[in-house]
C-alpha cells in the first residue's frame, strides 16, 4: 500500500500552485461559536477534484501523457480529469454511470473528454476501465485510491491554515471515498477530523468502526448525494482516517437538502448534496460545536431546476 505523508501534500501544493483557485473561507455564526465554509463549490470545475487530477497529471511522464488518462467517475472526478487533461493537450476517457447527473455529464464532454457510460447495478467501472486503458495504454486516474490524488486533494487543508492563520480546532468533511477527508487530515495534523457520508453508504463510518474496510451494500439506498456514492473506500483513505482517529457520522437526504437551501439562504452559495452533507451535519445538531470549526463545502455542481426546487421547497 502507497503512503502519502504532509510532505506529499506540500509538495502537491507546489506543483498545483497557479492551476487550481484558492477558494474563499467563508465566516458564519452557528450556535453561538464561529464557523468557517471552505467553499471549495467555487473551485474551477466546481469541485475540489481538479486539486488531485492536476498533481496526478502534472506529475506523469511526457510519455505517458501522450498515452492518455481513463478515469471513472459520477461526475465531479470526471470534471477534474476533463480539466487538467485539456490544459495538458491529453486525450481523457471517463467511464460514467448511465445515472449520472445531466449537468456533469455535460460539463465533462464540454471540456474535450469521450465518456463511456456504464450501469451502476450491473456493471463493475473499474473492469471497464482497466479494459480501456489495457487496449489504449492510458493511465488509470482513480478518483482516491492513488497517492499523488490524495496528496493533490491536501492541498484545501494547506490553504485552510494559511488563510486562517493557525490550525482550525475541528474540520469536518464530506466523504466518498475518503481522499478529501485523508488529505486534509494530513495537512492538518493539528485539527480533530469528522467524516460524514450519506446515510446507506456510510462505508468508511463502518470501516473505521470495526477496524476493517467493508463495502457499501449491495442494496444501498438512492441518494441525491451522487458525488458521494463509492462502493468500497481504500486501504490509503482508511489507513490516514483510521490513524487520525476520525469520527464518522451520516446524514439523511433530507437534511442534505436543508443544508443545500440553508447555504443560499444564508450566503448564496450553489452546493450540491453531496457536497453539502457536512454542513448538514452541523445544522442537525449531530456535531458538537467548537470554535474555530472548518466546513468543507466540496462541490457545487447541481442542477438548476433541482437547486430551485430545493431551496423552494425548504421556504414554504
Amino acid at each position: 500500500m502507497a503512503v502519502v505523508t504532509r510532505d506529499d501534500v506540500v509538495e502537491a501544493a507546489g506543483r498545483v500552485a497557479g492551476q487550481v483557485e484558492q477558494t474563499p473561507l467563508v465566516e458564519a455564526r452557528l450556535g453561538g461559536h464561529a464557523v468557517w465554509l471552505k467553499c471549495e463549490n467555487r473551485q474551477t470545475g466546481g469541485a475540489f477534484k481538479l486539486r488531485g487530477a492536476s498533481n496526478r497529471l502534472l506529475a506523469m511522464s511526457a510519455a505517458e501523457r501522450a498515452l492518455g488518462v481513463v478515469a471513472f467517475s459520477s461526475g465531479n472526478h470526471a470534471q477534474g480529469v476533463a480539466i487538467a487533461a485539456r490544459r495538458l493537450g491529453m486525450k481523457a476517457v471517463i467511464v460514467m454511470p448511465g445515472d449520472a447527473p445531466r449537468l456533469k455529464a455535460e460539463g465533462t464532454r464540454a471540456q474535450g473528454a469521450e465518456i463511456v457510460f456504464y450501469d451502476r447495478r450491473t456493471e463493475d467501472r473499474i473492469a471497464i476501465a482497466e479494459r480501456i486503458a489495457a487496449d489504449s495504454g492510458a493511465t488509470i486516474v482513480p478518483s482516491f485510491d492513488d497517492p499523488y490524488i490524495v496528496a493533490g486533494q491536501g492541498t484545501v487543508g494547506i490553504e485552510i491554515i494559511d488563510q486562517l492563520g493557525r490550525s482550525p480546532a475541528r474540520i469536518v468533511i464530506p466523504c466518498g471515498g475518503g481522499g478529501l477527508a485523508a488529505a486534509i487530515a494530513l495537512a492538518c495534523p493539528e485539527a480533530e477530523i469528522t467524516i460524514v457520508e450519506p446515510d446507506g453508504w456510510d462505508d468508511m463510518g463502518r470501516s473505521l468502526r470495526g477496524g476493517a474496510i467493508v463495502p457499501v451494500a449491495p442494496d444501498a439506498p438512492h441518494t441525491l448525494c451522487d458525488a458521494l456514492q463509492t462502493p468500497r473506500v481504500s486501504p490509503i483513505t482508511f489507513d490516514v482516517l483510521s490513524r487520525r482517529q476520525a469520527a464518522a457520522l451520516s446524514v439523511s437526504d433530507e437534511q442534505a437538502c436543508a443544508a443545500v437551501a440553508w447555504a443560499w439562504r444564508e450566503h448564496q452559495l450553489v452546493v450540491e448534496a453531496g457536497g453539502s452533507v457536512a454542513l448538514a451535519a452541523i445544522l442537525s445538531g449531530k456535531v458538537e460545536m467548537v470554535d474555530d470549526l472548518v466546513v468543507i463545502l466540496s462541490g457545487g455542481n447541481i442542477d438548476p431546476a433541482l437547486h430551485a426546487r430545493i431551496v423552494g421547497q425548504a421556504t414554504r
